[in-house]
């Protein structure tokens, strides 16, 4: 009978050692067997007529490596089954022994951390104006004149207008309106999102798996060296870059963590059903943001 010892090394970290009994793998063993007896070239014979033995002297090392690909992934979902494990990725499978025609070897593996979301419902949250002043649009204009590279003493009238594509100065303003205002806008719905996701953050009990914050934050690395390689950036340059960026992201990378955890399990006590390939943030962020109690936001310098 297999025999597993499971060891809890943190909240949400478990290590599972195996004892898998000698019946059990010489079974596998014989599967394994059988199979390369049908195919296997040995000097001298036919395929699929050469003795056992030889089979064995020749293929063993092989036979061996395709049983336990076989027989660990068995016996790993049975263990976590019985023990009613919720594994987060891929286990790290070590310390693996065939001895006596025993098999023995190590899981370790993260699991879903235990919690529960409160206070979802009504979260209080702020949406400033999208609206943009004379003001933020002459700045804007300014800023443009320099990008440019027109002269400090250009002015900015209809002829200016014209020279970017414009009939009149005023259709310039407005077109910038329009963008700013979109941008704006864009801006606000990330603001309310981190709203919602800092509630939730601070009023929930959370302990998260530190190989998932590290494993997310080497994808933001990944994702920024990419960046970095385009712009033919030098080595140690960029090496320098990297280890800052990798410092100033790690807190950032546990919060996505711990709002992936927490926005999923809120989708699990409402009892969400998704289709394939559907946004699970955007639906449950959807459904927070309907459920909140909305606020204008105060501008800056009023009460």
């Amino acid at each position: 009978m297999m025999k597993v010892e499971v060891k809890k090394v943190d909240a949400t970290r478990r290590e599972l050692k195996f004892e898998i009994p000698k019946d059990r793998v010489s079974q596998r063993m014989e599967e394994v067997y059988g199979e390369i007896l049908k195919v296997a070239k040995i000097r001298g014979f036919r395929p699929g007529k050469a003795p056992r033995h030889l089979v064995e002297q020749e293929h063993g090392k092989i036979a061996q490596e395709k049983m336990m690909e076989r027989l660990i992934p068995e016996v790993y979902q049975e263990a976590i089954k019985k023990e009613s494990l919720s594994p987060i990725d891929f286990p790290d499978i070590h310390d693996v022994q065939l001895k006596d025609g025993t098999l023995f070897f190590t899981a370790s593996l993260d699991i879903q951390p235990e919690f529960m979301v409160k206070d979802y419902k009504g979260i209080k949250v702020q949406r400033k104006s999208a609206q943009v002043s004379e003001e933020e649009i002459n700045k804007t204009l300014d800023f443009f004149k320099t990008a440019q590279g027109k002269e400090k003493e250009a002015k900015i009238d209809d002829e200016f207008a014209k020279g970017l594509g414009y009939p009149s100065l005023e259709e310039l303003k407005t077109s910038f309106k329009r963008q700013m205002e979109l941008e704006k806008d864009r801006q606000n719905r990330a603001d309310i999102e981190n709203q919602v996701i800092d509630f939730l953050i601070k009023n929930t009990k959370l302990v998260v798996p530190k190989t998932t914050i590290e494993r997310h934050l080497q994808r933001l690395v990944d994702n920024a060296k990419q960046r970095l390689e385009r712009q033919n950036m030098k080595p140690e340059e960029m090496e320098k870059r990297l280890e800052e960026f990798t410092k100033n992201m790690r807190p950032n990378a546990e919060r996505d963590v711990k709002a992936y955890f927490i926005l999923e399990k809120i989708a699990q006590q409402e009892q969400m059903k998704f289709e394939e390939g559907e946004n699970v943030f955007q639906k449950v962020i959807g459904f927070l943001l309907k459920e909140a109690q909305w606020e204008e936001a105060k501008e800056d310098g009023k009460k």
